[in-house]
């Protein structure tokens, strides 16, 4: 069991290092370098750049989900339900739970949305006209993106910190622990996928620096609601 349980962890952080690696290209580089360049040159990287980017992006996500599942099913036997009131069991399930919100942001948001983008790409390269709907696919594409951007900071944090951050014992607060964190979670999710794509708490999403900032703080507010557990 040691020995799956070290294979799985190196599965993992291979595939998550691959997925997480990528995901910061998108929001870090391409994106922005999209922005800037000419409309030819984008079309061009759309059709053949972004999809083989994609399919090591997403598989990537698939494999880091699978390994990480496979993980926390081991622990979970192993400690019971002993598991939800202990530092380590606290700290990688929320970061799991953003690991998977995450992973499904990826299969179910951004590759279906991508998907229009690129067909759309294609169509006028051909010499036929946009798809209609490609700007508002490639938008909730990057909303769930930079959510994931997001997410992924205190999710780093709290993977780590399950197993390398001391953890006290746990009285009274674990209650509030869990539904504040879950709680927060969900609301950080909506937002990327539902309401007015222009405004509202939707702004947070709008910049790199914002992104990253809010992502900052809710690793801080997950890490005060660890230490009154």
């Amino acid at each position: 069991m040691e020995l799956v349980e070290f294979l799985l962890r190196w599965v993992h952080l291979l595939a998550g290092v691959t997925w997480i690696g990528l995901l910061y290209y998108f929001n870090f580089v391409q994106t922005p370098f999209f922005a800037e360049t000419e409309a030819s040159t984008r079309s061009g990287a759309i059709q053949k750049l972004v999809p083989r980017a994609l399919w090591w992006f997403r598989w990537g996500a698939m494999f880091t989900f699978l390994a990480g599942i496979l993980m926390w099913l081991i622990k979970l036997g192993q400690f019971g339900a002993d598991f939800f009131v202990i530092g380590y069991g606290m700290a990688i399930t929320i970061g799991g739970t953003m690991g998977t919100i995450m992973f499904l942001n990826v299969w179910l948001v951004i590759w279906p949305n991508q998907q229009v983008v690129i067909a759309s790409a294609n169509k006028v390269a051909e010499g036929g006209e946009a798809l209609p709907d490609a700007a508002s696919k490639g938008q909730w594409a990057g909303f769930a993106s930079r959510t994931n951007t997001l997410f992924s900071i205190p999710m780093l944090f709290l993977m780590g910190a399950a197993s390398h951050y001391p953890h006290g014992e746990y009285g009274g607060g674990v209650a509030v622990y869990w539904i504040a964190t879950l709680v927060i979670i969900a609301i950080v999710e909506l937002n990327a996928l539902v309401g007015d794509a222009g405004g509202g708490t939707k702004k947070l999403l709008t910049s790199i620096p914002n992104v990253l900032w809010s992502g900052f703080i809710l690793t801080a507010i997950f890490w005060i609601l660890l230490e009154m557990a």
